[in-house]
């Protein structure tokens, strides 16, 4: 069997200076040995069941499937995880690693706040320092998030350059693990980055699509005809799909965030209107200006303002195993505010894109087809940005 050599087809790969690959590889391999080990796994098992509240469930969205006609809707729960969104599924693998690793701090980035949340919160229950870079734009926005941070005891570094958003967050964290790499672990919160993290996000995510896929066939007795997820970075949506990539009768649709249009600066969606490039230590598509370089996103969704995309995503498009849809930020606040209503269940901005396209598709599709949704995380983080700017 071909040894995997951290790329998806052209896309990933590990494009990091010197100083780095050194670490890196002490990282991959540290994450090799502890992926087969007995005792790692069993810790991690017994911290999903007893901390996180794993396995999350699978619901059955009556009101709304009787709502928009035709397909059946079921969503899989990442908004009841602890902390109130997937990204703990990581926090916690990234963290339990760093304490075998021998290190005393972790270093993460933040944008909607929810891995902010998730590292902090992995921090403390593993006696851990923790330091979360956040934009100052997302600081801004996503005030809730911002105070359970330090209330887990992390220190949040304002970034202020740039666009004060995702992309500098992350430039802000892995400039600071450079200078403390023997004490520290950057522990990114996306399938993004250099090889290994792409990865080691989307095994640790994994457990999203190893249960959905045993639960969705328990509950209706089939696999479902759709699965749909936001896609930022793209953890959530490769932690569900991954376990149903083989199964070919099953539709993975990513949602990507077209934001206000079309125009550049207007939009954060990387699969749909970027082109092949290089950005932080991996190879994917781009969101470039006419210099090549990063250009500006925007997205209502703080998780979904990068401008890049994880390079399995890129791949999964590539080959035509996965589309990628676009929803602006009108269907999803309209998306929002159906779903709350309807459901009882207030969800994030970011999974409202996907909330937003099963009901645009559900009405075209026979009753007995079955969309299961992603939802990746839950809306408190929102409520104070939508009340100010479009009231409840």
């Amino acid at each position: 069997m071909k040894k995997f050599n951290g790329f998806f087809g052209e896309f990933g790969g590990a494009f990091i200076p010197e100083n780095l690959k050194n670490e890196m590889n002490k990282l991959e391999k540290a994450y090799n040995e502890l992926k087969i080990n007995p005792v790692f796994q069993e810790q991690l098992k017994y911290i999903r069941k007893t901390y996180q509240g794993r396995p999350t469930p699978i619901t059955f969205a009556k009101n709304l499937s009787k709502k928009t006609g035709g397909a059946q809707i079921y969503l899989k729960r990442e908004d009841l995880n602890h902390t109130g969104a997937h990204k703990l599924n990581h926090a916690i693998g990234e963290a339990l690693l760093a304490k075998y690793m021998g290190k005393k701090k972790l270093i993460a980035e933040t944008g909607a706040g929810q891995h902010g949340v998730a590292m902090a919160t992995a921090a403390a229950y593993l006696g851990l320092e923790c330091e979360i870079h956040m934009g100052q734009t997302d600081i801004e926005k996503q005030q809730p998030n911002v105070l359970r941070i330090k209330l887990l005891g992390a220190k949040i570094i304002p970034v202020t350059h740039g666009q004060q958003s995702l992309k500098e967050a992350v430039d802000s964290a892995f400039e600071a693990y450079l200078n403390d790499l023997d004490n520290s672990l950057y522990c990114i919160g996306s399938v993004l980055g250099p090889h290994p993290f792409p990865l080691m996000v989307r095994d640790y995510q994994s457990i999203i699509g190893l249960e959905a896929k045993e639960q969705i066939i328990e509950m209706t007795g089939h696999l479902p005809d759709k699965i749909i997820a936001c896609v930022g970075g793209g953890s959530n949506a490769m932690g569900i799909f991954s376990a149903f990539i083989n199964d070919k009768s099953v539709e993975l649709i990513g949602v990507e965030p077209l934001g206000k249009g079309k125009k550049l600066g207007e939009h954060a969606a990387s699969i749909n209107f970027g082109t092949t490039g290089i950005m932080q230590g991996f190879k994917s598509f781009v969101i470039q200006d006419e210099n090549k370089n990063p250009a500006p996103v925007y997205s209502i969704a703080s998780g979904l303002d990068y401008p890049s995309v994880g390079p399995e995503h890129a791949y999964l498009h590539q080959t035509g195993r996965a589309k990628y849809e676009l929803i602006n930020d009108k269907e999803a606040l309209d998306a929002f505010y159906t779903f709350s209503k309807t459901e009882g269940i207030i969800p994030a901005l970011e999974s409202a894109h996907a909330v937003a396209h099963a009901m645009k598709i559900a009405p075209t599709l026979p009753k007995e087809k079955i969309i299961l949704i992603n939802l990746s995380g839950r809306g408190d983080k929102d409520l104070d940005f939508i009340a100010k700017e479009f009231g409840v």
